[in-house]
């Protein structure tokens, strides 16, 4: 069965979402979050009032209610109400679901969730390499110029489940916290890869229409020996055009992309300890181990069998 691209994206590298902290804040407030460890995105969803974003090396922005805030670079950043005043210091309260953060403030009230996706390293690498630093997407109406209306709804209508369940302590609270993480993810993915203003890398190649077609084909086939003469006809453009084109969007090349989407099925596969690796290789489309194992270690930083070792120590 033939999968859309991003749905072949999770087939390939689990994502499991979990959502850690609700903030009730009035102003004066501060968070300072440190970059977040290896396999993990921090994300923020702004569902009452308002934040500033400061981040190393990026202008100052204002998130606004409706706005869900993504770090797959797992970078430091700093959110406040903006007045500069000393932030009032927060209490938590653990709840059966989540924590909920509080303070004293008593200027304009912040309402927000905190979490993370979580996935399973070197997995990670395919996001952090082919999505932005830092990823915004607004649900609130006509701010996704060029999205389709039914997904900044659908994502609007799951923030306003969460909202709801995360108010709660029901019967499977965090469970179900967790699974809205995540369906919250892919549907934050959809949402930024229809926008007119769609970020460099997976996304934007994603929301161009004509290269779409060979994303779909490179994750759906990764062990198809793709030439870019067939990936220029599937696009129906000519072989410099799709060659440029993908230089300009993604940074890098079809066949940088293919290697990646080839070494993130091979890392999968490892896992299985009754797959050998000659057997792996051919499954991404290698017919010599050797040049398999040349390809893993350089993408990868280990030997495949180094990967095994590793995968076996975490699941143990």
């Amino acid at each position: 069965m033939e999968m859309d691209w991003l749905s072949r994206l999770f087939d390939l590298m689990p994502v499991g979402g979990h959502l850690d902290l609700r903030c009730f804040y009035g102003a004066p407030w501060r968070i300072d979050q440190e970059a977040t460890q290896a396999g993990e995105i921090q994300y923020h969803v702004v569902l009452g009032g308002a934040a500033m974003l400061e981040e190393p090396g990026g202008e100052p922005r204002r998130l606004v209610a409706g706005d869900i805030l993504l770090f797959p670079h797992r970078a430091a950043h700093v959110l406040h109400d903006g007045s500069g005043a000393p932030a009032m210091p927060a209490r938590n309260r653990a709840r059966p679901s989540l924590v909920v953060s509080e303070n004293d403030g008593t200027g304009e009230r912040l309402d927000m969730l905190c979490g993370r996706f979580v996935l399973t390293p070197p997995h990670d690498r395919l996001l952090q390499e082919y999505l932005p630093p830092r990823l915004v997407v607004r649900t609130t109406d006509g701010s996704a110029a060029g999205a389709r209306p039914e997904t900044a709804a659908q994502l609007a209508n799951l923030v306003s489940l969460m909202r709801a369940e995360s108010a709660l302590d029901s019967l499977g609270g965090r469970a179900m916290l967790n699974a809205l993480s995540t369906a919250m993810f892919a549907l934050t993915l959809r949402l930024a890869s229809e926008t007119a203003d769609a970020p460099t890398g997976l996304l934007a190649l994603a929301g161009h229409p004509r290269l779409a077609p060979a994303l779909t084909a490179m994750f759906h086939e990764p062990a198809r020996a793709w030439t870019l003469p067939e990936l220029a006809r599937l696009c129906h453009m000519s072989r410099a055009t799709v060659a440029r084109r993908f230089q300009e969007t993604l940074g890098r090349s079809a066949s940088d992309l293919l290697t990646d989407i080839r070494m993130t099925l091979a890392a999968s596969e490892l896992r299985n300890p009754a797959r050998s690796t000659g057997a792996v290789a051919e499954t991404v489309g290698y017919q010599s181990e050797a040049a398999f194992q040349r390809a893993f270690k350089q993408r990868m930083g280990m030997t495949p069998a180094q990967w095994r070792r590793a995968a076996r120590t975490q699941t143990a």
